[in-house]
């Protein structure tokens, strides 16, 4: 591997130009991008890639203010109930088009049928249509506070703007094309399923003025190529940054951090501080796991330390355990019913009360991804944990592509659907219960594993329509509910590393996106 990312370098400089090295990026993403639509699924890797190539009507900046991206403006008027947006003028489709509010408003609505927010703002709107090319209003039955924050999400799912055409996809199928109006132009041609993705310098990319913040400002692309190679082994990927054979892995493995950290020519650094979520998320659809009595059953097996050590290790300065159905650093968060999880542990306690539930050995299939190494650590502890407390397991094996490929299938578990799979989400993904999308309940529009719980979702209706002082209660009485309904198993928290040439400048925090990078 070493010798042929080496050869791939070894590239004559033409004359009188840039080293082919000063022109290319080389990025190691933390798995392959088997899913090239953001809307089929909420793989980080996928979210990237298409922050690459499509941009938002609003931006994040680091602390997750919103600000126009796509967007001029907007006007807000009868008492919060109509908004009307105005584009900016210039931004240009790859295939050469404009950006129109037509394309705006289809790619709304073929996003508000996948995520969280879109799916309440949804609910509420009357009409929404374009005014001519640069203008579209929306009319809403009540208002929706977080119109901003939802249209300028930066993960699971961001509202990407994709030409007309393609955003009357249905959400469930994938795009036919790679069209968008970002930095860097998607090179389909260039593609290796499970070796590389390529992306090139958009010349007619139109960028905000501003500062570079996170989703937010200029998207400024400083490379004509960027090359994603793909590197599944955690050795082999550390060993060509040392190597100066790549320039930056999305994410280094905790135990090789400290030999990383030691190369002179190598930053290591935490980009994004809230952290990732751990997760198990049972199917609710097929037993086992079709009751919440056999969910809460589970709890007294469920040590999340044991999760955190074997990804992070013994150092607690890295991750936490305690945590319930909110991240730490949410205004959400409380020990609200915590002893579920950090009370006394047993396997033989999880193993009665299972049977008292029902439980009579179905056999349980569990998506496992191997070529994703904190995946990977997690899913073979939470095996061994469903084997001790008497459970029937079996491992589907197999890469994180065909873990996301088969994690969208409702079928019965011996008909090629499933039973438990891993989730991980950064923090910033789950802070309340408008964005939490492993929280909802409501069924099939509810994200994989689709649980059924109306006090959830009635408590979800509250928190939108609640001041800002009642938050603190109702996240309490959420995760109260939490622990009856048991959508997920919370596994703990943990914070990684990315890791990059020290010759790389303008690396931003709050994600780890390769924009508005340059080479010193």
């Amino acid at each position: 591997m070493g010798a042929a990312l080496a050869a791939s370098v070894a590239l004559p400089a033409p004359a009188l130009a840039q080293p082919t090295s000063a022109r290319v990026l080389k990025f190691v993403p933390q798995a392959d991008v088997s899913i090239l639509d953001p809307m089929v699924t909420t793989g980080y890797q996928t979210r990237n890639h298409a922050h690459m190539v499509w941009d938002t009507l609003y931006g994040l900046d680091s602390q997750f203010r919103p600000h126009p991206q796509l967007a001029e403006g907007h006007v807000v008027d009868s008492d919060g109930k109509r908004w009307t947006f105005t584009l900016r003028q210039g931004p240009t489709f790859h295939d050469g088009e404009p950006v129109r509010a037509a394309d705006a408003v289809a790619s709304i609505r073929r996003w508000m049928t996948r995520d969280t927010h879109g799916q309440t703002l949804a609910a509420r709107i009357e009409t929404m249509r374009a005014l001519d090319d640069r203008r579209f209003e929306i009319n809403l039955t009540r208002p929706f506070g977080p119109m901003l924050d939802a249209l300028g999400k930066a993960s699971s799912y961001p509202c990407f703007v994709m030409p007309e055409r393609l955003a009357r996809t249905p959400a469930a199928t994938a795009i036919s094309e790679i069209i968008g109006s970002g930095p860097y132009r998607f090179k389909a041609d260039e593609r290796v399923s499970g070796s590389q993705l390529v992306y090139e310098r958009y010349g007619r990319y139109v960028p905000r003025e501003g500062t570079p913040s996170m989703t937010a400002g200029p998207k400024l692309a400083h490379f004509d190529r960027m090359e994603w190679r793909i590197i599944t082994d955690a050795g082999t990927a550390a060993a060509a940054l040392q190597a100066g054979e790549v320039d930056w892995l999305e994410q280094v493995a905790n135990d090789l951090r400290p030999v990383v950290q030691r190369h002179r020519e190598v930053v290591v650094d935490r980009l994004d501080s809230s952290g990732i979520k751990a997760m198990l998320r049972p199917n609710h659809l097929h037993a086992p796991f079709d009751t919440a009595e056999r969910r809460r059953a589970l709890l007294p097996a469920i040590a999340q330390a044991d999760y955190m050590t074997a990804i992070m290790g013994g150092d607690r300065a890295v991750w936490r355990d305690g945590v319930g159905c909110f991240p730490v650093a949410s205004p959400m968060a409380s020990d609200e019913g915590i002893a579920a999880v950090s009370g006394p542990r047993s396997a033989d306690a999880a193993k009665s009360a299972l049977a008292a539930a029902g439980y009579r050995g179905e056999t349980v299939v569990f998506l496992h991804a191997t070529d994703v190494v904190n995946t990977n650590a997690i899913s073979i502890v939470a095996i061994d944990a469903l084997q001790k407390a008497g459970m029937s397991v079996a491992p589907a094996t197999s890469d994180w592509g065909t873990v996301l490929a088969r994690r969208a299938r409702k079928e019965p578990p011996d008909q090629g659907g499933w039973n438990v799979m891993v989730s991980l989400f950064a923090g910033a993904d789950l802070m309340n219960p408008g964005a939490h999308l492993l929280l909802r309940g409501n069924g099939d529009g509810a994200w994989f594993g689709w649980p059924t719980s109306p006090a959830l979702e009635a408590l979800r209706d509250e928190w939108f329509d609640a001041p800002a002082e009642a938050q603190a209660g109702l996240g309490r009485r959420i995760q109260a509910q939490f622990w009856q309904d048991v959508p997920y198993w919370p596994l703990g928290q943990y914070f990684t590393s990315s890791a990059w040439r020290r010759s790389l400048t303008g690396v931003m925090e709050g994600m780890v996106l390769p924009l508005n990078v340059r080479r010193a």
